[in-house]
């Protein structure tokens, strides 16, 4: 059978529509992209096979998520997804905390292994294993914006790689994320230093086209929207929320623009110094970051990249008060000030809570995560009509956030503690209407595309074709992408660095990273030489091996193992199985083979999280 008879047979039952996503507002965007999702994977013929629904109140309920989740749903008589099964979970779990799919070897032992607690000591094994650390890397890495190349600052190889090393360090050695803020808002000393890389955090605001100010405001723009989630500050520092943010925001239609330079003079006492102008010397281009014993922010601007900061003969300079009303005592360190009351604020636990619960669940109970409006979450204190509670379950954030806050901080007690519910475990497969409007009662796991990261990662695994990129001021090359320091290597690999871009993988500075989908990603893996040179038997050892198997069952089975991490359904089995078997000789075996192989890379279950 010609390679077109294997698609018309319906192994690339799935693909995606062409689309382009509308300009519409964040949250409406995100709802689409799952639903959008979950609409592609209901194609694929093995998930549409499995899915049915049960009643709510027959989910066991695991912890306080399935008690707010499945209450809820039994309140409002919503049926649920079934739970995945061990082949679904197996392949989720290794995705979503590692990055790579279980290997054909861990997928039977998992699945034969009838212990009762074998998922939870898989996620054990999984949380602390170094794939955690790498993959969470990543996630850290943008959530920091690590990076070597910025609009504020010239190249900073060795500072990026050290802030890498030390979130690596940090997630490795169990360090809260409490502290990891802390430590990032109050570094000091040299950027290269892998034991103050934080530094690097606080360099990525020097602003150097206005005055001090404008690197102030940036600092605590950027901070409010990586602790708090709350992303209006940018706006805030320039003019008051009145009038401007009334349709946004409760929180911010009465934010002042005083209130943010108060906020900004916590950081007024920054002092960026460069080390080394001299290419020769080891230091060039490193800077050091240091706090001035005296300063304050000053109402003397009409240039840079902000309004004019114009004060009056009674006020002359701002000094630093936070938020909820705080300010320091005489003689503290500010920054330090600053990071106790940012992580003592409600909004960071549910800042953080509600992103890492985005990462695993693919929607974050509020959507977009850095809009978090602090007046509309708390369901003890709802806002005025028409105003609403801002999170799908306003209860069950609040005591996401409270665990959170009671773990210490932890991320991989978190990470454990949602991943073992049964509301993470659903199945992605619902039978029956879906309206839109249900997105937020999570009553079935939202597919997610995997990033661009994991793609090229699973395709390296599955066809055992492992690259290996020199990367800048790395001793020894890199093979995953997801170990890589930042979003703009491999630089050595411009072909490899477009195939990872074309998934949008984001820039870290103005660029984030986007879920959405898009023809230029199919072509690419239809037709780029990094799929194509990976899929032929003769450089491929998984292929190699399988081609060895002399029953077309067997290979099949074992080629969907490596390259799907689950068995072919009995429909797939006989597609399959059949183009194998009507190759007579060794050269079209290896040519059926290779076939399937690119079938299978382009199935909509290969790039998807489900």
């Amino acid at each position: 059978m010609a390679l077109w008879g294997v698609l018309a047979a319906g192994l690339l039952a799935g693909q995606p529509d062409c689309r382009f996503d509308g300009d519409r507002e964040a949250p409406t965007r995100a709802l689409r992209r799952v639903e959008e999702a979950a609409g592609r994977m209901a194609k694929s013929p093995a998930f549409a096979a499995a899915s049915r629904n049960v009643p709510a109140s027959a989910i066991p309920r695991r912890n306080f998520i399935d008690r707010a989740v499945f209450d809820r749903l039994q309140r409002l008589n919503v049926p649920a997804a079934r739970l995945t099964t061990d082949e679904e979970f197996v392949r989720r779990i290794h995705l979503d905390l590692t990055g790579h799919l279980p290997s054909p070897a861990a997928i039977r032992e998992f699945v034969a292994d009838q212990g009762a607690t074998k998922r939870d000591r898989l996620i054990e094994r999984l949380i602390y294993s170094p794939d955690f650390d790498a993959r969470w890397t990543l996630w850290l890495g943008d959530l920091l914006q690590n990076s070597a190349v910025a609009s504020t600052q010239s190249s900073q190889i060795d500072g990026r790689n050290a802030f890498h090393t030390w979130i690596t360090a940090a997630l490795a050695t169990g360090k809260s994320l409490r502290d990891i803020a802390i430590e990032v808002l109050t570094a000091q000393g040299s950027t290269f230093d892998t034991d103050r890389a934080g530094t690097n955090y606080i360099l990525r605001s020097r602003v150097p086209t206005g005055p001090n100010q404008d690197k102030f405001d940036d600092l605590l723009s950027r901070t409010a929207s990586t602790f708090l989630g709350i992303g209006h500050y940018d706006c805030i520092v320039c003019h008051d929320g009145r009038r401007r943010m009334d349709d946004l925001s409760v929180w911010g239609r009465s934010a002042t623009r005083m209130e943010a330079w108060r906020m900004a003079a916590f950081f007024s006492r920054i002092r960026y110094t460069l080390v080394s102008n001299d290419r020769t010397n080891p230091a060039f281009q490193s800077w050091d970051i240091s706090d001035a014993p005296a300063g304050a922010y000053d109402l003397n601007t009409n240039f840079g990249n902000r309004p004019a900061r114009v004060g009056s003969p009674e006020l002359r300079t701002v000094m630093p008060g936070y938020r909820l009303g705080q300010t320091p005592s005489p003689g503290a360190n500010w920054r330090a000030a600053f990071a106790g009351y940012l992580v003592d604020d409600p909004m960071f636990a549910r800042n953080l809570a509600n992103r890492v619960w985005k990462q695993l669940f693919s929607l974050g109970l509020v959507e977009p995560v850095n809009q978090l409006d602090p007046a509309r979450l708390d369901p003890r204190n709802p806002p005025p009509a028409p105003w609403r509670l801002q999170a799908a379950n306003p209860e069950l954030l609040e005591e996401l956030a409270a665990e959170l806050t009671r773990s210490g901080f932890g991320l991989k007690s978190f990470v454990r503690t949602l991943v073992q519910s049964s509301a993470y475990q659903l199945s992605s497969g619902y039978e029956g209407p879906w309206r839109p409007d249900d997105a937020g009662l999570f009553a079935r796991h939202y597919p997610r595309r995997l990033e661009a990261e994991e793609i090229h990662d699973t395709i390296q695994q599955a066809t055992g074709v492992v690259a290996s990129y020199p990367i800048g001021g790395w001793a020894e090359p890199m093979r995953w992408a997801v170990d890589f320091p930042d979003t703009a290597e491999p630089r050595s690999n411009g072909a490899v660095a477009n195939f990872l871009n074309s998934f949008l993988r984001g820039d870290r500075e103005s660029l984030e990273r986007s879920q959405a989908s898009s023809i230029v990603q199919q072509l690419y893996l239809m037709n780029d030489p990094f799929v194509l040179n990976r899929i032929r038997a003769s450089s491929s050892p998984v292929l190699g091996a399988i081609l060895r198997l002399q029953d077309p069952g067997a290979a099949t089975e074992e080629l969907f193992l490596a390259f799907l991490a689950r068995t072919p359904t009995a429909e797939e089995r006989r597609v399959a199985a059949g183009h194998l078997g009507r190759a007579t000789t060794t050269a079209a075996r290896t040519a059926a083979l290779e076939d399937l192989a690119w079938a299978l890379v382009n199935r909509t279950d290969f790039a998807f999280s489900y």
